[in-house]
């Protein structure tokens, strides 16, 4: 079978104390080639180690071990965590990372570097279609106060966490992802729709949870079933399920 590989170009250079143990560890546990002294290479990926005595930047100061952050795109990211945790290299779990569209998991060298590998989890492209633009909603909500709009998707609507920040909140539930986002002082409002698979199970699940449901759900004329949540700052979710 053939190894996963590494699929962008990257060139760096790393302070490390022992390079024999290092160049072992690049090698065995990472999988890259060994080209003699501290050269490895992976596809288009290449790794020089210094010895850390002789590690020094631009201004003559020593290069610290263990500061380096690498970062190495993968063809198969779930192969290439297998294959280092099979090798004794001791993985995190693999993380969907939604604000650079990748799924990534990170793995420690000998001198405590920082190795990431990621594959993006976008869809890939089919056949170019000029008439069909668009492909995905990302909705973003304005609210008064992120982190108190971030508890309140988490807890009343059923949201995961996918980021947080003092301005920004990234929330995940299933196949959705949407944004929360300091609110303009014009006090502007937002609505946005999800499509849903059963409204009648959602409803009764955002009830329970306290959630401000607007009303019980209602098939409508147009073939969706849907009801309304208002969140904590007013912004309107509609929740639809389509029907024959």
């Amino acid at each position: 079978m053939t190894p996963p590989a590494i699929g962008s170009p990257v060139s760096r250079e790393l302070a490390v104390a022992d390079l024999d143990r290092s160049v072992a560890f690049y090698r065995d546990v990472l999988g890259f080639e060994h080209r003699g002294g501290g050269e490895l290479v992976s596809g288009p990926a290449r790794v020089r180690l210094v010895a850390a005595a002789a590690a020094r930047d631009s201004a003559g100061r020593e290069r610290p071990r263990g500061a380096a952050i690498l970062f190495l795109q993968t063809v198969d990211v779930a192969a290439m965590r297998e294959r280092v945790a099979a090798r004794g290299g001791a993985p995190s779990e693999l993380e969907k990372v939604n604000w650079i569209k990748m799924q990534v998991f990170q793995v420690r060298d000998p001198d405590r570097h920082t190795v990431w590998f990621g594959q993006s989890f976008q869809q890939p492209e089919g056949p170019k279609d000029p008439a069909r633009q668009l492909r995905q909603a990302l909705p973003v909500l304005p609210v008064a106060d992120v982190a108190a709009a971030i508890a309140h998707y988490r807890d009343l609507l059923g949201f995961h966490v996918n980021h947080a920040q003092h301005d920004l909140g990234v929330m995940d539930r299933d196949d959705i992802t949407l944004l929360l986002v300091p609110r303009a002082t014009d006090g502007a409002r937002a609505a946005t729709e999800f499509y849903v698979r059963d409204a009648d199970a959602l409803h009764a699940e955002l009830t329970g949870r306290g959630a401000r449901v607007e009303g019980e759900p209602v098939s409508q004329p147009w073939g969706l079933r849907t009801f309304r949540v208002l969140d904590r700052d007013g912004n309107q979710l509609i929740f639809a399920q389509p029907f024959e």
